[in-house]
């Protein structure tokens, strides 16, 4: 790659501009959970959801839990606050059972050791002194951690990490000289492909900034490093903000991508080239997109179109297989990137959805009808009215892709727009259960099937 990204591998081995829509809920099609009405799943296998009631721990019942809450879950599921964690983010399950959560506020990373049926889990402090430490994953006993300005390794053992190497720095953050402080998406993720490649996502700059494809290492990517060491490479481009980053039963790398926020309206007619709230409520969609090497997601020349027709963003199946339109505020002559020549999307949220945490369940994958497929935390708009609710979204995977989005856990949000929280990631336990991290409650969940 470019010399400021130096790889170390071969030697030995959250804060948002106001711009950023890293701070945004999946919308639905075909499922989701619409603005307002009824949750209704995608599959007619799989129930409508049924309202419960948030179950609490001993220790776990501070607010926003002094209040009871209730959210919506398939029938019968149960969702408890298995523990307290301010400013939770990222998990990632340890091969000795612990559940490691990153918090980037803090600087480290916590392991959750669980205990004993309906008691809270023993929390330690797993590595600390840390920048920004987000994504989180493991190759056997490796255990691979995304600070912002770099990668580390570290090899994992009983509980606890040793022999800390860099695997990559100089990574793009806000202390990064030619940026001066102003990076809107510094939190980077990681995943191991099955080849023991590792794919890293940089976020861009901020909104818009075009400047990043061109930069000394490119921004707005997935950085691939080679198994074994090697110098980082550019995966994928024009990646907006990439934070949900995870690699499917096949191999393959998807990508969970918070896009770009108040472009203009890009058809004929009197709105054109005008930013209106009508238009920025519902576009562009936030992909989920497999990657291949040299793939262009199209930012910030091209945005993935959720409409079938002009003014029809509401089409069923309309987040599946969408093309790419021209942005007429940074590629008005279409100069900048062939839009056309973009492979479309194989999936898509709402505008403004903010996915960020991103995860396979394999098969036998989650019980009730739903199967193996991908949970993404999707955390809530901030730029669309009214602001679609926080969830968690799964989406079926069946004969080598990924089905439309399905609702699986929402009620964050209250009908006057306010929230009590907002799942970041969730991730199947060794239980088959799912936990669900929320840095705005300060906790993560465990939500069980009959």
């Amino acid at each position: 790659m470019k010399t400021i990204v130096r790889a170390a591998v071969a030697a030995g081995l959250a804060l948002t501009l106001a711009a950023c829509s890293a701070d945004e809920p999946a919308a639905p099609r075909t499922g989701g959970t619409p603005a307002a009405g009824a949750v209704q799943p995608s599959s007619a296998a799989v129930p409508a959801l049924t309202a419960t009631t948030v179950r609490t721990l001993a220790g776990t019942d501070t607010a926003p839990f002094d209040t009871a809450r209730q959210v919506q879950a398939p029938p019968g599921w149960t969702v408890t606050v298995w523990a307290r964690v301010p400013g939770a983010r990222l998990l990632a399950w340890s091969p000795d059972g612990r559940l490691l959560v990153s918090r980037p506020k803090y600087g480290d990373v916590l392991a959750l050791t669980p205990g004993p049926a309906d008691a809270a889990p023993a929390q330690r402090t797993l590595v600390g002194g840390l920048t920004q430490p987000h994504g989180l994953a493991f190759a056997g006993s490796t255990l691979y951690l995304a600070e912002s300005d770099r990668l580390d390794a570290f090899a994992y053992a009983a509980g606890a990490v040793s022999g800390r190497r860099v695997v990559a720095d100089g990574l793009p953050d806000a202390k990064s000289p030619d940026l001066r402080g102003a990076y809107a998406h510094a939190l980077k993720s990681v995943a191991v492909g099955k080849d023991g490649a590792l794919y890293v996502s940089v976020g861009s700059t901020g909104n818009i900034s075009a400047e990043d494809r061109e930069a000394e290492p490119e921004r707005a990517t997935i950085l691939r490093v080679p198994p074994g060491g090697g110098e980082p490479t550019v995966y994928a481009r024009g990646v907006r903000n990439g934070t949900g980053l995870a690699v499917d039963p096949d191999g393959a790398v998807w990508t969970a991508v918070n896009n770009r926020d108040n472009i203009a309206y890009p058809y004929d007619g009197a709105d054109r080239g005008r930013v209106t709230q009508e238009y920025v409520n519902d576009h562009p969609l936030e992909p989920l997109a497999r990657l291949a090497q040299g793939r262009d997601l199209g930012w910030p020349y091209c945005n993935p179109d959720p409409d079938l027709a002009p003014g029809e963003p509401d089409s069923p199946l309309s987040y599946t297989g969408r093309p790419f339109v021209r942005d007429l505020q940074t590629n008005p002559d279409g100069t900048k990137l062939d839009c056309a020549a973009l492979p479309p999307v194989e999936q898509g949220m709402g505008a403004h959805s903010a996915p960020l945490g991103l995860s396979f369940a394999t098969a036998p994958g989650l019980a009730g009808g739903y199967g193996p497929g991908a949970l993404v935390g999707v955390h809530g708009s901030w730029n669309r009215t009214p602001p679609r609710p926080p969830e968690v979204s799964f989406f079926a995977w069946r004969d080598g892709t990924l089905g439309p989005q399905q609702t699986l856990l929402t009620g964050f949000q209250l009908a006057d727009g306010s929230r009590w929280g907002r799942p970041v990631m969730a991730v199947q336990g060794p239980d088959r259960a799912l936990y669900v991290s929320d840095d705005y409650a300060g906790a993560v969940y465990r939500v069980t099937a009959p």
